[in-house]
């Protein structure tokens, strides 16, 4: 059987949908089913047992004979609250206990980090081990990623095989649950929708022109199948960056988005709230050397072809995956 935590998550809805496509149909689900109510991410797909978060660590301690392996993409991914002890449990507590039973059992784990741990972007953003205590992370979810890799890499006895994956900048169907914490493309294509215009911020920082921040935008399509490609050819353990390698800038998102809908871009620079401009990142871009000298595939898709595929198959016509 196959473990998938945040289930009904934007990563992890997809990814169950990714292994019935596959062929999967022995999965276990977890994630607060009481409190979330996103039955459509999970409408349709074939699962063996539904599990609530709370109770998962007991259900799976008394049947981690079955389990073949943990793919642990549930987390609090609210990047502006600061209740750290929410953080601690559910982030990093919740893992460790994850981890352990994993490790006890023999039985391979692939957990979702997150590029968020890098901070401002100062010190760069390789995966490599020897980096990981000098990043800075700038908010508590971010921090509490942090803590868990590096509680981690400190581990002797550990799974089998196990993979922390900091994910970029992830955008794509199964997010529309996110309200203000989904992707840009997504606020982008209601914004373009309901008033012919794409409100971004302006810089403040003037090596920056307004709308010339940059980030790793990846489509979720390929995350999906670069969560799978790492545990199915199994390179060495470690942290893994997932995202292209190259980043783009926002107003060339806006302009794909525009273009997705076949409208005439017109994008509006506004003040960023002075709240957020010490914490604001202006710029990612995923180090995927490790990763490529692992043989593992890049993904695919470009961002334009990735905006447009969102916009017209999904956004445009409320489709999930």
């Amino acid at each position: 059987m196959i473990v998938v935590t945040g289930a009904i998550g934007f990563i992890g809805s997809g990814f169950v949908q990714y292994l019935n496509q596959k062929g999967f149909t022995d999965i276990v689900v977890v994630d607060d089913f009481y409190k979330w109510k996103k039955e459509e991410n999970l409408k349709s797909k074939k699962i063996h047992d539904w599990v609530h978060r709370d109770l998962f660590l007991s259900y799976f301690e008394k049947t981690a004979s079955q389990i073949d392996v943990v793919f642990h993409l549930g987390a609090r991914t609210d990047t502006v609250s600061d209740n750290v002890a929410v953080f601690d449990e559910l982030n990093l507590n919740y893992s460790k206990k994850i981890w352990e039973i994993c490790t006890e059992n023999q039985i391979p784990l692939v957990y979702a980090s997150s590029a968020a741990t890098y901070g401002d972007g100062a010190f760069g953003f390789s995966d490599d081990h020897k980096l990981v205590g000098t990043y800075k992370p700038l908010n508590a979810y971010a921090q509490s990623k942090q803590q868990f890799d590096q509680w981690v890499l400190k581990q002797k006895e550990t799974p089998p095989a196990w993979y922390g994956l900091k994910f970029f900048n992830v955008y794509g169907p199964n997010e529309y649950h996110k309200a203000r914490m989904a992707s840009v493309i997504f606020h982008a294509w209601h914004q373009i929708r309901d008033t012919g215009k794409l409100k971004l911020f302006k810089s403040h920082r003037p090596d920056y022109e307004d709308g010339g921040q940059k980030r790793d935008f990846i489509y979720v399509k390929d995350v999906l199948q670069m969560v799978w490609d790492v545990f199915d050819k199994k390179p060495a353990s470690g942290l893994y960056n997932v995202g292209t390698g190259t980043a783009r800038t926002f107003e060339s998102l806006g302009n794909a988005t525009f273009h997705a809908l076949d409208r005439e871009a017109s994008i509006e620079y506004i003040d960023m709230p002075e709240d957020l401009r010490e914490k604001y990142q202006y710029f990612t871009e995923a180090d995927m050397s490790k990763w490529k000298d692992a043989g593992l595939p890049l993904p695919a898709t470009s961002l334009e072809e990735g905006v447009t595929d969102y916009v017209q198959q999904y956004l445009n016509t409320g489709a999930y995956l």
